[in-house]
């Protein structure tokens, strides 16, 4: 029978998919000229900051290069000449017996070094070294290493979800990227984390968070209430939940923001750049709790994280209740780049007042009967009432506010108000329409971020027009509780399609052509982990 490791092998190319372990902050990744590199995985660097070896290959006693014949989760073979493993987190294993051939290495700066491949080599960096420590012996055990690296993978295969035939090698390869995403975080490492990619993400992003524990819970259920754990675990003394948690602390204020950051905004000329605020992401804590405790329910954990997802749904309304809640800056929306963001701030939005309104359902729902659940439901219908107020009848669309005045940017923002399943007829139709709309949002490829008639638009520049698994996902619960169940499954089904047809679940997808932009990173965990979740259900029906 033909297992998830099995149907992996046919994805892993090491440009995309680099080789790791699950835990590993190790990355081996194609180099130059048919040359290795191995980088390491850190927050807010990028893998060429993080280069522990420049070069790694196996050599003939010509020089020539042994190509790389083939990459599974747990080995990398150089045809019958040698193979590659890892050994634990924290370091590699170089094994072959044919007689001439040899390891060839070099650190950053340094130069090539080379040595006989006959008795094994095993490389190996403990936490925070740069230079690998080398070993050559024949006390290497390498066969040994190999195949506890591949009961490693095999455990986490033996969680993949079972799916529809046609949908089966995606889902093996979204899982396998779940797995080969998990660091150990902070300064013990006692945190379990599922990144949003080994390349270039490497922190618990509270948005990622949500959506990751989504598609975990249908194999890990453990690991997904982790995630959300973690996620609310630094909450500030006043509710609210900051925008990333990562090896050094937390990110909760514009003043926390890196320099990268500060200086993207600056070159776009966002009004961003220059003000002091809370940095947090939309709230959907209760809809991923609510997910996750369907897959497996769990009163103690249900317990420990509620008090802190009410904290930080009073913490949106610390302003008061006579007004809805806004994005004080772009990067609390999720949606950094969008042209909603592009005047001044704070922005009102649909999409954050009906965050706010099904999660106080929700919250309502969890906690039963009571006073703290019957405030969160008159808090929704009121905050509903006031979402109403954004819809702008003549235009057939909700309608963001900047700082009081109307933006008139035509985005997947003013589509999300489908989730309250409340809308009434006039505005549901004026969202379907859009939806149907190929001037706008319709299309082999749907649904983009950015409407194709607005003049913002662009198929491939981040949250500018590309096409995310997490609005769609959210569009397509979303026309399921606006009574829509044959469109949701119809845009599900495309949205499948759509990572298959681009080869991997990658950050975003050009919303003309399915395909990998080039800034896109690859193999990310919120796309990964939605796939996931709408295949399973794809293969419930």
């Amino acid at each position: 029978m033909t297992t998830p490791a099995d149907l992996v092998g046919a994805f892993l190319d090491l440009r995309n998919a680099p080789f790791t372990a699950p835990g590993s902050r190790l990355l081996v990744m194609a180099g130059e000229d048919g040359w290795l590199r191995v980088v390491t995985a850190e927050y807010e660097r990028s893998v060429d900051e993080c280069v522990r070896l420049a070069r790694l290959g196996v050599v003939r006693s010509d020089g020539g290069l042994v190509p790389v014949t083939s990459v599974l989760p747990h080995r990398i073979e150089f045809g019958s000449a040698a193979r590659l493993c890892f050994v634990g987190l924290d370091a590699l294993s170089l094994w072959g017996d044919e007689p001439g051939v040899e390891v060839a290495y070099q650190v950053p700066g340094g130069e090539l070094e080379r040595f006989p491949l006959t008795h094994g080599c095993r490389l190996a960096w403990p936490r925070g070294s740069l230079a690998p420590s080398v070993e050559t012996s024949i006390s290497v055990d390498h066969e040994e290493q190999e195949v506890a690296a591949e009961r490693e993978w095999a455990r986490w295969f033996d969680a993949c979800p079972r799916v529809r035939d046609d949908l089966a090698p995606m889902t093996a390869y979204c899982w396998w990227a779940l797995g080969a995403n998990i660091v150990h975080l902070g300064p013990t490492g006692d945190a379990r984390v599922v990144v949003p990619s080994k390349l270039g993400y490497v922190g618990l992003w509270q948005w990622d968070a949500y959506f990751i524990a989504v598609g975990l819970r249908h194999g890990d259920v453990a690991l997904a209430r982790e995630q959300l754990s973690l996620a609310l675990e630094f909450a500030g003394a006043d509710g609210q939940l900051p925008d990333v948690v990562h090896d050094g602390g937390v990110l909760a204020s514009s003043d926390d923001l890196p320099p990268g950051d500060v200086a993207h905004l600056q070159a776009r000329g966002s009004v961003a750049a220059g003000v002091r605020v809370p940095l947090t992401k939309p709230p959907l804590a209760a809809w991923a709790v609510r997910l996750v405790d369907e897959a497996g329910h769990d009163e103690a954990w249900l317990a420990e994280v509620l008090p802190a997802v009410l904290a930080s749904q009073e913490w949106w309304f610390r302003a008061g209740e006579d007004a809805l809640p806004v994005y004080d800056h772009p990067y609390s929306s999720g949606l950094d780049d969008s042209p909603v963001f592009d005047g001044s701030l704070p922005v009102t939005t649909p999409d954050l007042a009906t965050y706010l309104i099904v999660q106080d359902e929700t919250l309502a729902a969890l906690l039963g009967d009571g006073e703290a659940a019957e405030r969160c439901r008159a808090r929704a219908d009121r905050t509903f009432q006031r979402l109403m107020a954004l819809w702008d009848g003549d235009s057939g669309a909700f309608r963001a506010k900047a700082n009081g005045r109307v933006v008139t940017a035509d985005t997947v923002i003013s589509l999300l108000p489908l989730l309250s399943g409340r809308l009434p007829a006039d505005a549901l139709a004026g969202l379907l329409a859009a939806l149907d709309d190929p001037a706008r949002y319709t299309g082999a490829w749907a649904v983009p971020t950015v409407s194709r008639a607005d003049p913002a638009f662009d198929a491939e520049a981040m949250w500018r027009g590309p096409i995310w698994l997490n609005t769609n996902a959210l569009l397509i619960e979303g026309l399921h509780a606006s009574g829509q169940a044959s469109r949701a499954r119809d845009l599900a089904e495309r949205t499948l399609a759509m990572v298959q047809t681009a080869g991997g679940p990658y950050e975003y997808f050009n919303a003309d052509t399915a395909a990998k932009p080039p800034r896109a990173v690859p193999m990310f965990s919120w796309t990964a982990a939605l796939f996931v979740d709408l295949a399973v259900r794809a293969s419930q029906k």
